[in-house]
């Protein structure tokens, strides 16, 4: 989540509040800049799951056929 507004590669600007997906090297330069903070929730990183599927895990190591 951006602690502040921020202007990607393309010019496209973000809010603060706003979540971005971006690749790690980003994610490091964003963080080392202060731009980025912890979304809070109840995952064991600190966030909850919003990909595909809802929360059950079906992929390598799950019981799930």
């Amino acid at each position: 989540m951006l602690s502040s507004d921020w202007t990607d590669g393309n010019g496209v600007t973000h809010l603060a509040g706003d979540t971005v997906d971006v690749d790690a090297a980003t994610l490091a330069q964003l963080q080392a800049q202060g731009i980025v903070g912890e979304v809070p929730g109840k995952g064991k990183d600190g966030t909850d799951w919003a990909g595909p599927g809802g929360t059950d895990w079906a992929g390598p190591g799950s019981t799930k056929p």
